[in-house]
């Protein structure tokens, strides 16, 4: 069956948007004459049954299709232009006419034609209406037309253009409250979210304070996205005309002070903390509180998380929605908030201990804090009046460039940061301990100290450790999941500084040695098993890491009894057998490593015995012929140049031998404790003189045979000190560490004062 279908004769206008309900009786009219309003509403009639042509039924559809698509405006036609089916489009006009109807209008914004397409010759509007999760604000939800004025008004708050914001505005004033979609914010919202400043000020004298309160399809609000940004200004503004923005809460549970402690910016947060109210952040058990204490501790704002755990100490324990967890348990996952965790240089370690810090003072529980941070000129002030008592001799004149050249020192302000953030650590830890120690039993377990104890042991927080045991003394007989108390699982982590601590027990360590876990594991076992990755990867070299692994193994064994020593675990190893099996991997690792790095070192060593044999008998200026003596034998250039070479000549000999020696080695276990990295400190040591040497030797023989030519002798002997200083700063670290680790005074604490 053929149709021809005239679009004259079909409607009398067009589908606009506002008059639906002629458009709609017209076209009804029309299918019925034409036999097309069964795809409208179907009479049972289907694609599959066999007395209906399937390819009669495709026709039909498209020209029922055909007559909607060509009785609709162009911007009509858009929202139904990838639809094929007659049915759908229709139900799909029909659910557009509700957004067109004047019952469902509040705002009308209506938009003059782009200039730049004229030739659609469509009437766009954007109507706006109350947004069906927030009836009571006002509003607004908008239409989204992608040439439509709103996508302009995105445009001009975006970029910062007031001016054009302004005379948009005063064309269409309801817009300032309207959502922008997809965006899903009002012009507020993409204000703040691009830091524009000024744009928000003045749409804050505009908008009413119920209209600041307008949220963006994720539940935010304008001052929400100023925390985002940090602009501490922009949220001045917002706070002075609505000071409820603080307490709106977005889909995630987030609120604004929380936004500036988890974007790091720690004037917003300060200024946020000053007011947002306490009755908020501890209602509903503290919810909010808890989660804001716990993204200050994880942005390291700890003044601000002490002040407010100061006025609320109970909020330490209590478990927020978000996190599912509380502060307690996050700051035990935190060891770069403690003394224990950092490895200062000594030059570090001596400025950090001439910083004087200001003692800390709480606040009285109706005050928030006001602690600005200290600039940098402010904060190496501090630091140079400690340290003045140390050089109070010095004439005045070399105490000033002596002041100068101290506040030079790189890194300052970052040690006195870091200090500063440890005694603030301290103090929260501390208050936390007074309140759990205050707890009975049921607040006890739902506080999960013991959870939040052996994270710390984990972590080797021995600050948090001693701290918390102090407080609960019962909690260090505890075991975590794996039957470990905290001494088995600082050996299972290989954490000696918790380790340590069983040094200054005293009379109360024979009943941890004895101790098993979960798996029938000694201690022994469990330091016979091989180190957490982590571990290992601070140690260079495969080599180090097998020493470190033995140290471990060797300390523990000199605590345990010697019953002990054979006991076999649930898979019926003993710990020697363990250790064995666990570490054959790294001993082969261990065995590769130190040959290559014999193996290169003992090529470098034998070239230069070569060269330094071979010049003690080519001496510069050459021999006297009837004496056979050198010419320059009274010389003392000649005697620097002799005894350089024979310096370089037997040094080299000697690392060329310990190489050698580590190339023949039987490379057993015990080898990796002492011998091997004796040896290799030997040969280290030895060729590093060998080079210092053999460049002296050269210098001497340009100095005899320029006979004082400065101008040459001078960057000569400068250039020759390179390849010895690249020795240094290449191979000198490594042979410090390979020497602190054999012969320092070892990792572990055996001199520890009673903590407990």
């Amino acid at each position: 069956m053929t149709t021809t279908i005239s679009p004259t004769s079909i409607v009398v206008e067009v589908l606009r948007g506002d008059n639906y309900d002629d458009w709609s009786a017209c076209m009804k009219s029309y299918m019925l004459a034409q036999d097309l309003w069964d795809f409208i509403e179907p009479t049972g009639l289907k694609e599959g049954d066999q007395e209906v042509d399937s390819k009669a039924l495709r026709k039909k559809n498209a020209a029922a299709l055909h007559a909607i698509q060509i009785s609709c405006a162009p911007h009509i036609l858009s929202k139904i232009r990838s639809i094929t089916s007659a049915k759908l489009a229709w139900d799909t006009l029909a659910n557009l006419q509700r957004q067109y109807s004047p019952s469902h209008k509040e705002q009308s914004v209506e938009a003059e034609p782009a200039e730049d397409d004229e030739s659609q010759g469509s009437e766009q509007s954007v109507e706006a209406e109350p947004a069906e999760d927030d009836e009571s604000q006002g509003s607004g939800s908008v239409s989204y037309e992608i040439n439509g004025p709103l996508l302009d008004l995105y445009k001009y708050a975006h970029k910062g253009d007031w001016d054009a914001t302004k005379n948009y505005l005063s064309q269409y004033p309801n817009a300032k409250k309207a959502k922008i979609k997809p965006y899903g914010g009002t012009a507020l919202h993409v204000a703040a979210s691009a830091g524009n400043l000024t744009i928000v000020e003045e749409l804050v004298k505009m908008m009413s304070r119920e209209e600041l309160e307008i949220q963006d399809d994720e539940g935010t609000t304008a001052l929400f996205s100023a925390a985002t940004v940090g602009i501490t200004k922009m949220a001045e503004c917002l706070v002075s005309k609505n000071k409820n923005l603080v307490t709106f809460v977005n889909e995630d549970g987030k609120i604004p002070l929380v936004e500036a402690c988890i974007r790091n910016h720690k004037d917003m947060a300060l200024y946020l903390y000053s007011v947002t109210p306490f009755e908020f952040l501890c209602q509903g058990n503290g919810n909010h509180g808890s989660y804001f204490l716990q993204c200050a501790i994880g942005a390291q704002m700890l003044d601000i998380a002490f002040d407010f755990l100061h006025h609320f100490p109970y909020l330490a324990t209590t478990t927020d929605q978000v996190l599912k967890t509380n502060g307690l348990m996050y700051l035990s996952k935190m060891p770069e908030t403690f003394p224990s965790e950092d490895r200062l240089a000594f030059w570090q370690q001596w400025i950090y201990s001439c910083i004087p810090m200001k003692s800390i003072t709480t606040t009285v529980d109706n005050v928030r804090i006001d602690m600005p941070d200290q600039s940098l000129s402010e904060s190496k002030n501090i630091i140079f009046q400690g340290c003045q008592p140390l050089v109070s001799g010095l004439p005045r004149l070399i105490w000033r460039l002596s002041r100068v050249a101290y506040l030079a020192v790189p890194g300052i302000k970052q040690i006195y940061d870091l200090k500063k953030i440890h005694i603030y650590s301290d103090k929260i830890l501390r208050c936390m301990c007074e309140y759990i120690s205050t707890l009975d039993y049921e607040g006890y377990r739902e506080a999960d100290v013991e959870g939040a104890f052996h994270s710390a042991v984990e972590n080797g927080m021995v600050e948090f450790i001693t701290e918390v045991v102090k407080a609960c003394p019962h909690v260090m007989e505890n075991a975590d999941d794996n039957g470990r108390n905290m001494f088995l699982s600082s050996i299972a982590n290989r954490q000696e500084k918790v380790f340590s601590l069983f040094y200054g027990l005293e009379a109360s360590r024979a009943r941890f040695v004895s101790l098993v876990d979960s798996s029938g594991n000694t201690m022994l076992h469990l330091v016979a098993k091989l180190s957490p990755p982590s571990q290992l990867a601070r140690i260079s070299g495969a080599a180090l890491q097998m020493q470190r692994e033995l140290q471990w193994y060797k300390e523990v064994e000199s605590i345990m009894y010697p019953t002990y020593k054979v006991i076999r675990n649930k898979k019926n190893q003993t710990a020697e057998e363990l250790f064995t099996s666990e570490h054959k991997d790294l001993l082969v690792k261990g065995e590769e490593w130190m040959k290559q790095a014999a193996t290169s070192c003992t090529v470098v060593g034998a070239l230069i015995i070569t060269i330094m044999f071979t010049v003690a008998f080519t001496v510069p200026g050459g021999n006297v012929q009837e004496t056979g003596y050198p010419v320059f034998k009274d010389e003392k250039s000649f005697t620097v140049f002799i005894v350089a070479d024979a310096i370089s000549l037997f040094s080299s000999s000697t690392s060329v031998l310990m190489f050698l020696g580590i190339l023949t080695s039987r490379y057993a276990e015990e080898d990796f404790l002492k011998s091997l990295p004796k040896k290799l400190i030997i040969g280290l040591s030895m060729l590093f003189f060998s080079i210092a040497a053999m460049m002296v030797t050269f210098c001497a023989a340009l100095i005899i045979m320029l006979d004082g030519r400065l101008q040459v002798i001078i960057p000569i002997v400068l250039l020759a000190s390179i390849p010895v200083t690249l020795f240094m700063l290449l191979q000198f670290p490594l042979l410090v560490e390979i020497f602190v680790s054999t012969y320092g005074p070892g990792i572990f604490n055996r001199k520890m004062k009673r903590w407990y």
